[in-house]
């Protein structure tokens, strides 16, 4: 696949097989996020990836934000925590852009991913003190963001049909309604 075909094809995946995710491939993901763009180049992410399957059970069934949201990254061979501590970023315009520069890296490193026929869920609903109780993640560091990783089955769950149609996975705005030149025209 092109750049083109990787980005316009990439989906959340929320149904995965049992095979792990090579070696070599997350040796590839780790480069993709390696090599992304931060704040003065502070490059502040750090990823705990997680492949032993009763801890992800854990991060699965002790995670959840409401109840057990995240019970389905329990069958992933792979999930990824991105992290970062706040210090060892940038704060400039009223904002601390260790945010963004964690979210660059965290999507590229999904897009390598899926470029070798892995996919990926971004997940945001989660308790935070609880996956760094379960990880051993310090205080001052922030989770933004966690996945799970791999090959995705042919066959689509119930809750994973379910939990695409209530997030509208395939609605995006018209490109009018995110898109002006010159002068802010929304």
């Amino acid at each position: 696949m092109n750049c083109k075909e990787i980005i316009l094809s990439r989906k959340s995946i929320r149904d995965f097989s049992s095979t792990p995710v090579p070696a070599e491939v997350i040796d590839d993901m780790i480069v993709a996020a390696q090599v992304a763009p931060s704040c003065q180049n502070k490059q502040p992410w750090r990823f705990i990836f997680v492949d032993d399957p009763n801890l992800i059970k854990k991060l699965a069934l002790q995670s959840g934000f409401i109840g057990t949201v995240n019970f389905f990254i329990k069958k992933a061979p792979l999930v990824v925590v991105a992290c970062a501590n706040p210090k060892d970023s940038c704060h400039l315009n009223q904002q601390p852009y260790y945010l963004v520069d964690v979210a660059i890296a965290f999507q590229q490193m999904m897009l390598m991913a899926w470029h070798h026929g892995v996919g990926s869920c971004w997940l945001a609903a989660f308790n935070e003190q609880q996956v760094k109780n379960i990880l051993g993640i310090p205080e001052k560091t922030k989770i933004v963001a966690m996945s799970p990783f791999g090959y995705p089955k042919q066959k689509k769950s119930f809750y994973s049909k379910t939990v695409s149609k209530f997030a509208r996975s395939k609605h995006r705005l018209p490109k009018k309604k995110i898109v002006s030149f010159q002068k802010w025209n929304f």
